[in-house]
């Protein structure tokens, strides 16, 4: 894995060597992406600089190095990522007439450039990539990212010059860059606990979207053109709708299992030490069963354990660690030393990001590189295979108040609300008798304040998006901030003709997925300088073929992913793996009235939050002493303003 950088000067004021040292100090801030190897390459007649950063990973030779010109020396590329179909294409390239001096992917994506030109070679990557691409010869640039968007690509404009690199702090090293936050980008980050695609919270810069290419012209500052689809999400859910799979439930388990066979087996090449994530959940066992059915050694596995019996899975990778046959290694951690990653997180994750998730995530990568370079994951099986509990309660809990009219459904929600005891959370988790998590989703107990709520909305795309939200009230909550559309929002790309678990299975693909999870995932073991592996999402086969299942096959006898967890069930007994859903979390409840209430009280203090103009306080205070009171409130709103404003205080403001 790598990281890059560069820009364009469209002033025309910097000799080659400026273009040169300002490329390597952008570059430079990204050693953690790429440790082993660094390079600049310059043009000053166009004003165009690339700056690398390499993790070897394969080809460990100078002759893997970037930037690297191809061989006729009309492209020169700087490539984040793998693609793992690279062998074949090789071999149909030699069959065209191209040779190759090393072994690397990078000398075929260049080669396939050559040959089919830029959208037809990309078409062609399977795999995981960010890149840009320089090409002499019609002068213009290209960024181009993978179609589910598992490696981050920014893009902006400052003072006449175009700016890009892997992550944000690399924008900030070059001169040009001034600054400002978008305060639409922080409304949306308050909604979402993350800044979503298209946005950064940057005014000027964006992430660019997953499955684009943009072209940026070198010689006219003036002609911005929008980023181009090679691949959209919401065809393959259409298409997978209307041409869905025609065989049976057993020809489907048959079929995944020698997709999902091959798919991990080409991301086990690799000339470094490679070992995998392991939670015990039906995702990475699987992933793991994959592995170790195609290796002639025992695999490599790590997971993290916590001592608080809720919050722990590592009972449970251990015992599927056990009867694979890998060489597992697990780590219990101390609460004092998950809460020392807190400081690390403003600068790990460089733009405002409060999934809470990303402590553990940054923990086991953190242990995992203790002994390997690459490590697979089994991220996308939630998202691709229906595994979270709302795609199928939603659905059941609308039909259950559709009938009812609208004055009825509030009458209902006042109820409920005025009712419930103001320590509800607190009551439930002393009085739920523990033989009620076998029968009934605790989950949901905790929820019911919620579920009140939602009687209230409309329709169950208005329940959705009530529940995938952290403030609702985010616009009020941002001076002067308004939220502005996502994509995903736009009636012109929301699939047709599809019912609504797909539907909320699609608006996850696209939003939560790339802007959350995989961010989460990517800088937490970049942050290591370990390279992340997700078959499930980076063959994009996998995400074609689910998307032709009928929603019926992902969710039976009380599971989700079912489909998935049969193909499990070949390789580890059932017992090992049905169990609730846990999910990857810390105590932030307890931490935050606790521990870190000296920390928290410090960064929301109502003089300081006033002082720097970005929230009303008073909305702010009232969750945090409704926290202070009742641990498990508004944990996570609060969360999501620490974060934004240890990021501030680290990035923008720092002391």
């Amino acid at each position: 894995m790598c990281g890059i950088a560069g820009f364009i000067d469209y002033a025309g004021e910097t000799d080659a060597d400026q273009l040169s040292a300002i490329a390597a100090d952008m570059a430079g801030t990204l050693r953690h992406r790429g440790p082993d190897d660094k390079g600049t390459w310059v043009d000053q007649d166009t004003g165009i600089a690339l700056g690398f950063q390499r993790l070897s990973i394969l080809d460990l030779s100078p002759l893997g190095r970037q930037p690297m010109v191809s061989a006729d020396g009309r492209y020169v590329i700087v490539y984040n990522g793998e693609v793992y179909n690279f062998l074949e294409l090789r071999q149909q390239l030699e069959s065209l007439g191209h040779s190759f001096r090393g072994n690397s992917d990078t000398e075929v994506l260049l080669a396939a450039f050559v040959q089919w030109g830029v959208r037809a070679a990309v078409e062609r990557f399977n795999g995981m990539f960010a890149l840009a691409l320089w090409d002499h010869q019609d002068r213009c640039l290209y960024l181009v990212r993978d179609r589910l968007g598992i490696k981050p690509l920014y893009y902006g404009w400052a003072n006449r010059q175009f700016i890009f690199a892997s992550e944000l702090k690399a924008v900030r090293q070059h001169p040009a860059f001034s600054g400002e936050i978008d305060r639409r980008a922080l409304t949306l980050y308050l909604r979402h606990n993350c800044v979503p695609a298209p946005y950064s919270i940057y005014q000027g810069f964006y992430k660019l979207p997953p499955g684009t290419i943009l072209r940026i012209d070198a010689q006219h500052l003036d002609r911005e053109t929008n980023p181009q689809p090679y691949w959209s999400a919401k065809e393959v859910v259409e298409r997978g709708s209307t041409q869905p799979f025609a065989g049976s439930e057993k020809e489907a388990v048959a079929e995944l299992n020698a997709l999902l066979k091959a798919s991990v087996k080409q991301r086990m090449i690799s000339d470094v030490p490679l070992g995998a994530f392991l939670s015990g959940g039906i995702d990475s066992s699987l992933i793991v069963a994959l592995m170790q059915t195609q290796s002639d050694r025992p695999v490599k596995t790590f997971s993290i354990g916590f001592h608080e019996a809720e919050f722990d899975e590592a009972r449970y990778a251990k015992k599927v660690a056990h009867h694979l046959g890998t060489d597992h290694t697990e780590h219990y951690l101390t609460p004092e030393e998950t809460r020392a990653v807190i400081p690390l997180l403003p600068t790990l994750y460089d733009e405002p990001f409060s999934d809470s998730s990303q402590i553990p995530t940054y923990l086991i990568s953190k242990l995992a590189r203790q002994q390997v370079t690459v490590s697979l994951s089994g991220d996308g099986g939630d998202e691709l295979f229906g595994g979270y509990n709302r795609y199928y309660w939603i659905p059941k809990a609308w039909r259950g108040i559709a009938w009812m009219p609208h004055w009825l459904r509030s009458l209902g929600a006042k109820t409920i609300n005025t009712l419930l005891p103001k320590n509800w959370n607190h009551l439930l988790s002393r009085f739920t008798p523990d033989s009620l998590a076998d029968s009934f989703p605790i989950w949901l107990l905790n929820k019911l304040p919620e579920i009140g709520e939602t009687l209230r909305f409309n329709s169950p795309e208005e329940i959705y998006t009530h529940f995938t939200t952290h403030w609702g009230e985010a616009s009020s909550v941002v001076i002067k901030g308004n939220e502005p559309p996502l994509p995903a929002t736009n009636p012109q790309e929301q699939p047709r003709e599809v019912n609504l678990r797909r539907w909320m299975m699609f608006h996850d693909m696209v939003t939560y997925l790339p802007n959350d999870i995989l961010a989460k995932v990517d800088r937490a073991s970049m942050g290591v300088s370990l390279e992340v592996r997700a078959p499930l999402l980076d063959d994009h086969r996998v995400a074609e073929f689910a998307a032709g299942l009928p929603t019926a096959w992902l969710y039976r006898d009380g599971h989700g992913k079912w489909l998935l967890r049969q193909l499990l069930y070949k390789y580890v007994p059932r017992d090992l793996v049905d169990r609730p859903k846990m999910g990857f979390s810390v105590p932030l409840g307890e931490w935050l009235a606790g521990p870190l209430r000296d920390w928290a009280e410090s960064l929301i203090d109502e003089q300081r939050l006033q002082r720097e103009g970005y929230f009303r306080p008073e909305m702010i205070r009232i969750k945090w002493n409704d926290l202070l009171r009742n641990r498990g409130s508004y944990e996570h709103e609060i969360w999501d303003i620490l974060m934004f404003q240890a990021w501030l205080s680290e990035n923008v403001h720092p002391h």
